[in-house]
C-alpha cells in the first residue's frame, strides 16, 4: 500500500472523508478488490439508510398494515 502524507495546508477545507478517499486514489487495486470496496461502501450506506428508516418507523409508530396501504395507493 502506498502511504500518502498530507500536511494541514493541503488538507485545509477537505472533510475527513475526502482525505481518506484521496489516500485510496494512491492505491492501485485489482479489479476484484475495487468491486469489493464498492460493495462495502454500498452496504455501509444501505445499512445507514435502513437505520434511519427504522428510527422514523419507530418514532411515527407505523404499522405493517399502514405500509401495505401506502404500497397499494
Amino acid at each position: 500500500m502506498v502511504t500518502v502524507q498530507t500536511n494541514k495546508t493541503q488538507s485545509a477545507g477537505l472533510s475527513n472523508v475526502q482525505q481518506e478517499i484521496l489516500k485510496l486514489y494512491a492505491t492501485e487495486l485489482a479489479e476484484n478488490e475495487l468491486h469489493e470496496l464498492k460493495m462495502q461502501l454500498a452496504q455501509y450506506y444501505a445499512q445507514k439508510a435502513i437505520q434511519a428508516a427504522d428510527k422514523i418507523w419507530d418514532e411515527k409508530s407505523y404499522s405493517t398494515e399502514e405500509m401495505d396501504n401506502w404500497l397499494n395507493e
